[in-house]
């Protein structure tokens, strides 16, 4: 009994994509398909947001910040002796 009700369940957004291409208008069948474009589009993941000013900006003071870090660690560096 659930499988059967699985079956009907999933096979309910196949069966919306199929009915498009059997619609005979042609304009009619273009916005079926359209629509269904739609639904795909807002079913995917949402795109990543622009970059802006403020994580551009925060993306320089960081890399500032490991220039500045990895200056330390050579002046550290320099003062071991090596060879010693």
């Amino acid at each position: 009994m659930s499988v059967s009700l699985g079956l009907i369940l999933a096979a309910g957004p196949a069966a919306a994509i199929e009915t498009c291409r059997f619609i005979e208008a042609k304009p009619e069948r273009e916005a079926c398909y359209h629509r269904q474009e739609q639904e795909l589009a807002a079913k995917r993941k949402p795109e990543p947001p622009p970059i802006t000013q403020s994580s551009e900006s925060k993306t320089f003071d960081q890399l500032q910040q490991m220039r500045r870090d990895d200056e330390e660690v050579y002046r550290s560096m320099r003062g071991i002796c090596r060879g010693c």
